[in-house]
Parts: C-alpha cells; sequence; structure tokens
C-alpha cells in the first residue's frame, strides 16, 4: 500500500460564513500533516489535499461534518510521497473562476454523462465534443475528437464559445474537464446562452479513468493534474514530470493555487 492518499474534492453550495471557515480548516489540516490547497467561497469548496490515508479521512469527516457539505464526493488517488509542500486554505471570490455573473450550477447544470456511458456519447458524429480545460492540460492528453479552445483561463471560454464557428448553431455538445468543477460553470453558462443539448462527464477525467479500463478507454495520453506529480497514467500513477509538452513548460514551476481553478 503506497503511504499518502490525495483527495480532490468540490461541492457548490451556499456558505456564506466561509470566511470565518478558513482558519480552523487550516489549523485542523496542518494538526494531521495534510496538505494541499482548499479553496473557500460564498459558493462553496473546491480543492485536492494530501498526506496519510488515516489523516486525510479524518479531514474528509470533519467537512463533511457540516450539513451543507454532508454529501461532499471526493475522487482518490495514491502517491509514495505527499505531493504538496504546504496547507493552503485560500478565499475566493468564486471556487472556478468563470467571472460571469448569474451563473449558479445548484440551479441549472448540463446532463451528467457517468464515465461508463462517456465513449458512446463522444463516439456520435453528431456530438461536437469539447475540452475545456486550458491547452497545457490539453497538451499532456484528451479524448478523441475532442475540440481544443486553446484557453489560457478558464475565464476565456465563454469567449472561445461565441466565436467558435462549429458552435455557431449550437449543435449537441459534450465536455469534460479534470475533475468536473469547470464543467458544472460552463454547461450552466451554456445553457443559458441558448444551447439545448448539453452533457459533460461526470466526475472528469479523473473518475473516467478511475472507471473505465484502459483496453476500453478512449483517453490518449496522461492527465494533467494540479500538484507535484505533474500528471498521471490511465492507472493513476504519478509520473512527476516524465514528460512535460513545450505547451506546459511556463507553468509546471510556478507557485500556482494547486486546485483546478482553470
Amino acid at each position: 500500500m503506497t503511504d499518502y492518499l490525495i483527495a480532490a474534492l468540490y461541492k457548490f453550495t451556499p456558505l456564506e460564513d466561509f470566511e470565518a471557515m478558513r482558519d480552523p480548516l487550516k489549523a485542523f489540516c496542518a494538526a494531521r500533516d495534510v496538505r494541499g490547497s482548499l479553496l473557500l467561497a460564498s459558493e462553496g469548496i473546491n480543492g485536492t489535499i494530501c498526506g496519510p490515508e488515516i489523516s486525510v479521512r479524518e479531514v474528509l469527516a470533519h467537512l463533511r461534518s457540516d450539513p451543507r457539505l454532508a454529501d461532499l464526493a471526493h475522487k482518490e488517488s495514491w502517491s509514495h510521497r505527499h505531493v504538496y509542500k504546504r496547507i493552503k486554505v485560500r478565499l475566493k471570490q468564486e471556487i472556478v473562476r468563470l467571472a460571469v455573473d448569474d451563473i449558479d450550477p445548484n440551479e441549472i447544470v448540463g446532463t451528467y454523462v457517468k464515465p461508463e456511458d462517456w465513449n458512446a456519447l463522444i463516439e456520435d458524429p453528431d456530438v461536437v465534443v469539447i475540452d475545456i480545460r486550458n491547452d497545457y492540460e490539453f497538451a499532456f492528453g484528451t479524448f478523441e475528437r475532442a475540440m481544443n479552445p486553446e484557453t489560457q483561463s478558464f475565464r476565456e471560454f465563454p469567449d472561445w464559445v461565441d466565436h467558435s464557428e462549429t458552435l455557431k448553431k449550437k449543435p449537441k455538445v459534450a465536455m469534460f474537464c479534470t475533475g468536473g468543477i469547470r464543467c458544472e460553470k460552463a454547461t450552466a453558462w451554456m445553457l443559458k446562452n441558448g444551447f439545448e443539448d448539453v452533457y459533460h462527464l461526470e466526475g472528469g477525467i479523473l473518475n473516467y479513468l478511475e472507471k473505465v479500463p484502459e483496453e476500453k478507454s478512449l483517453w490518449k495520453g496522461e492527465c494533467f493534474v494540479f500538484d507535484d506529480r505533474v500528471s498521471v497514467d490511465h492507472a493513476l500513477q504519478p509520473k512527476w514530470g516524465s514528460w512535460i509538452p513545450e505547451a506546459a513548460k511556463h507553468v509546471i514551476n510556478e507557485d500556482t493555487d494547486y486546485a483546478e481553478e482553470g
């Protein structure tokens, strides 16, 4: 058994007291040698944490003890060492920044597609498949037939949609991102902007790699992750920067928040 559990998590839920949550949550994690990055905003929580298994599960239980986070979902992977240097708990305007007013995934969101059903959807020639991650993430790997918006930030996504010739007739679209959070907001935005058939991969790429056997997979390459592993392979094993595409070299050494912020 590898030593360190990595838990990626997010939930959209009103957290009016998110500022007051910051210091106690940071102290709770630090006391258990749980490191990572957690983003708090009035709309919810987003982040990834890493530490000894028992400690990470204590943090998850602590979060779920708040009734607003009782059904908080997470995705797991493992490492032989810590993938973060410290614990950061940041206060944000949004837990994933789209910078568009009145987008609430609790009110409207695209249709979730389970990993087991994803292949059939994206193999349909009438479906436009969109990788809504940034260009440096796309460079590590993506799904067959996926469009690359060539964005540097998630905030650029609405403008790309508005100028895309492929999307002018508002076709049926299937969207995906690393853990699912960006798709929550992106599909909500698209539904509010005239698209009717909008689907997204439930739990994101990480959930697909966990649930779909490699021999049946339509995923090609590695999946960039927001921590020291740099990327993971289909078995969710860390690659530790063994291969870095040219388009990603400018972000690997930056001191980022290391959460799926876009």
